[in-house]
């Protein structure tokens, strides 16, 4: 795929690179300028936790020459990413669909058993996409309340061709640990606000889906999508190239310090182990690293060295009420905090 396949301005030449079209738990997007002010005009940028790449794309001025590497566990997401960045039409075709409940459900149910075993390549096949599994994906999350699209955590179940409900009153929203498949909760549609790739759908010109979806493929046309640990992208041979690297650390915080299970693959302790890398590779002269995490998680174990700069999220962003003062979402929305 070349540039001019869309008839538009390289979007990476820009600063003005839409926003991913999904909501995103945590997305560092209102300091992705602080991000790339700590990390400079590098030759090689990884972001071991992909999410909604918005510091990726909230990042200044390209060039050519620079690698750029993102990774997340999340096949879903990693998926979304793929197809986006090799086939836009194809996802924006399957996306490109109205919010209905009964589709939201069926589609969910689809996604975390037909769909799940349809992307099982994507951590040994760096290749590998499925459009249609990217398009319902994102148009699902847009249309979902909260938390859980796509955990696979829930009662309803396809069994024998017949939906069925496999939990049982109060424990109904726990996992089915049967092997009838993935379950889903039953939820209402979103129905408020202008949710990304939502809100496009329903503009009088549905063709602008696809010339957004064009533009952040134009964007993450050189970028390398992988999908797995983390520490992959992070070894010695992944960083070899370049003089100036630039790291991104942004992994679900702790379980004890935030909100419980927001994404589809969630580990509750692994800011700790990414925490002890930036660490022990801070002091590496090719190196530039931003770790990003709540001040209680990590202010007692970084060394005097490290910078710090903090800033509040959207309230949208909670944490558990048991943390800290008792004020949970209120509170701790305001101990986010980048370390470089």
């Amino acid at each position: 795929m070349d540039y001019g396949d869309y008839g538009m301005k390289p979007t990476w030449q820009t600063a003005d690179t839409p926003k991913a079209p999904f909501p995103w738990f945590g997305g560092k997007r209102r300091v992705a300028d602080k991000v790339w002010a700590a990390l400079g005009d590098v030759d090689q940028y990884v972001e071991p936790f992909a999410g909604s790449l918005a510091v990726l794309l909230g990042r200044p001025a390209w060039h050519e020459g620079t690698y750029e590497t993102v990774n997340d566990a999340d096949q879903f997401l990693a998926n979304f990413w793929r197809a986006l960045e090799h086939d836009p039409d194809a996802v924006a075709a399957y996306a490109d669909r109205p919010v209905n409940e009964a589709d939201l459900f069926a589609i969910h149910l689809w996604l975390v058993n037909e769909g799940r075993a349809r992307i099982a390549a994507m951590n040994a096949d760096p290749d590998f996409f499925d459009a249609k599994v990217a398009g319902w994906w994102v148009w699902g999350i847009n249309a979902w309340i909260g938390s859980g699209w796509c955990s696979g955590k829930g009662p309803w179940q396809k069994v024998n061709g017949k939906v069925v409900n496999a939990g049982r009153g109060v424990n109904r929203q726990l996992p089915h640990l049967g092997n009838a498949g993935q379950g889903v909760n039953r939820q209402r549609p979103e129905c408020s606000g202008d949710k990304s790739c939502q809100a496009t759908t329903r503009a009088a010109d549905k063709g602008q889906l696809y010339v957004y979806f064009q533009q952040l493929a134009a964007r993450l046309r050189k970028v390398r999508v992988c999908c797995g640990d983390w520490s992959r992208v992070v070894t010695n041979g992944a960083l070899s190239y370049g003089d100036t690297v630039g790291i991104f650390l942004d992994p679900p915080y702790l379980g004890d310090v935030r909100t419980a299970d927001l994404y589809s693959c969630d580990d509750h302790t692994i800011s700790i182990e990414v925490r002890d890398w930036a660490i022990a590779n801070g002091d590496n002269p090719r190196y530039r690293i931003v770790l990003a995490g709540y001040a209680q998680e990590h202010q007692d174990a970084m060394p005097d060295s490290w910078r710090l700069y903090r800033y509040s999220a959207s309230k949208a962003y909670g944490t558990s009420t048991a943390v800290g003062n008792g004020k949970g979402n209120d509170a701790n929305r305001h101990n986010e905090t980048l370390w470089h």
